[in-house]
């Protein structure tokens, strides 16, 4: 796989490819940054993101982490002291899922975000960006929570945040795509670059197959669950046999989460899958490329159990080092 091809990797979308494709010309000590809400416990959705910063680690560049404690503050998630206590159970946990401790820089928002110069910058944006601007961007993020002021600052400061944490790429889930387009709005207007930026896809709600999944709705799984808790959800997940479901009876679009979880965390990290089956039922079956499994599935070779089974036992490997590190922190 070229640089390119391993920067690009499992994105929904890159802004811009040509953008993209001269960083990956020349990756090394070019810094890519997600910056992350403290929440204490790292889900799936943290990890799809983390996967790609283990991407663009192994491509040569930087990763940089915000910690976005005033981000948090915000938003409402407690004292500064209460989030500085989870944003450090987050980080431990991100380097025991696999980002290289030596080569991230973990920063927190408030070590630059409440200095005169940053500030200065952000009213500037005040002044020229308009309230309905400033919510769109954030609309995503906030979900049918109402609009406070506290939110339309929000995505100006993720704006400023590109700038001053000197940034190459900016990475984030599909969610953040309004934000990112907003900085590369914005930033000219303060006379600062543009950015590109890197979108990750959203996976489908576990249980339905619907929208997205969400540890705030619905079912999730998470460096908190044991063995037992991550197998019964797996089990219980949706997975016809086809990566292109029928709607729902409302006509609402499904994907199969199943197989988006193999594509977007198991393949990524793991060189070989195997799924394990008794000779009576064709034995073992060996899969090195997502295609393949995914065929599979949808051949009737690989039985939606099978591949349900395969999946626990892939992702609970991924997510027992954080589980440990949560066991450790707490006693």
């Amino acid at each position: 796989m070229d640089t390119y091809d391993l920067i690009t990797r499992n994105a929904e979308e890159v802004v811009t490819d040509e953008e993209v494709r001269d960083l990956a010309d020349d990756p090394a000590g070019k810094r890519a940054y997600v910056g992350y809400e403290p929440s204490g416990v790292l889900h799936l959705g943290h990890l799809l993101t983390a996967n790609k910063l283990i991407d663009l680690q192994e491509a040569g560049m930087e990763v940089v982490v915000l910690l976005a404690d005033v981000h948090a503050y915000l938003n409402g998630k407690g004292t500064f002291e209460e989030i500085r206590e989870t944003a450090e159970r987050m980080k431990a946990q991100f380097v025991a899922y696999g980002l290289d401790e030596d080569n991230t820089e973990f920063v927190y928002g408030s070590e630059f975000q409440l200095d005169e110069e940053y500030t200065l910058d952000l009213h500037e944006l005040e002044l020229s960006t308009t309230m309905n601007r400033a919510q769109r961007a954030m609309a995503e993020i906030q979900g049918d929570e109402t609009a406070k002021v506290s939110h339309l600052v929000y995505p100006l400061m993720q704006t400023l945040d590109i700038e001053y944490l000197d940034l190459d790429l900016a990475v984030g889930g599909l969610d953040q795509r309004k934000v990112h387009m907003l900085a590369r709005e914005k930033l000219p207007e303060v006379d600062y670059e543009v950015r590109p930026a890197l979108h990750t896809p959203i996976v489908a709600d576990l249980t339905s197959g619907e929208g997205k999944m969400s540890s705030s709705e619905g079912i999730t799984i998470s460096m908190e669950d044991s063995t037992e808790e991550l197998e019964e959800k797996v089990n219980s997940a949706y997975c016809p046999p086809t990566r292109d479901p029928e709607p729902d009876d409302d006509g609402t679009e499904r994907e199969n989460p199943v197989l988006e979880l193999f594509e977007y965390h198991v393949f990524p990290r793991f060189d070989e899958i195997v799924v394990e089956r008794p000779e009576k039922y064709g034995g073992d079956l060996t899969y090195e490329a997502y295609e393949s499994l995914a065929a599979d599935l949808e051949s009737g070779e690989l039985h939606p159990a099978d591949a349900k089974g395969t999946l626990a036992s892939y992702l609970d490997e991924l997510i027992a080092p954080g589980r440990e590190k949560l066991r450790e922190l707490r006693e």
